[in-house]
């Protein structure tokens, strides 16, 4: 029987006026970004989390910490690709991820197709293999009153290649 290896990353990071706001590696025009040592792209940093955990290879943190000044304002989708590469010298590759944005802001609607194409491409599986979905906070909490975004990725399975 093979191992079955699934991940789940969380990230946030609190509203930051007068950054762009990155989410799948979409900018969302007109939005407040999210503060962060890199673009903030809450999306890509829970979904490279969860791969890392899915390989057994520890957090964000570790790899690419945010006193790096090489990872200084780097893109969430060029993480992600540096995760994938990891995963893959270990024979490990992605086929499925779920991913939720939890934001009273922005609605993603219009967005979503582009950043499943994206995170899809970055994962080097099909469109269909990424579920982009978003829920309101109604007020609760962090992202519930507009002081930043949440987004939770789960991976599953993890399998070789």
């Amino acid at each position: 029987m093979s191992e079955l290896r699934v991940g789940l990353g969380v990230d946030l990071h609190p509203a930051a006026v007068g950054r762009a706001l990155y989410l799948g590696g979409v900018r969302f025009e007109g939005e407040t970004g999210l503060a962060g040592h890199s673009d903030g792209d809450v999306v890509c940093h829970a979904l490279a989390d969860a791969l890392l955990g899915a390989g057994g290879l520890g957090d964000l943190g570790e790899h690419f910490p945010d006193t790096d000044p090489a990872y200084e304002g780097i893109a969430g989708l060029d993480l992600l690709a540096r995760v994938v590469a990891l995963l893959a010298e270990r024979g490990l590759a992605p086929q499925t991820c779920d991913l939720t944005l939890l934001a009273e802001r922005p609605h993603i609607a219009a967005h979503r197709e582009e950043i499943r194409r994206n995170l899809a491409a970055a994962l080097a599986v099909a469109p269909g293999a990424v579920s982009v979905k978003a829920t309101r906070p109604e007020g609760l909490g962090l992202s519930g009153d507009g002081a930043g975004c949440v987004a939770v990725a789960l991976v599953a399975p993890l399998g070789g290649r």
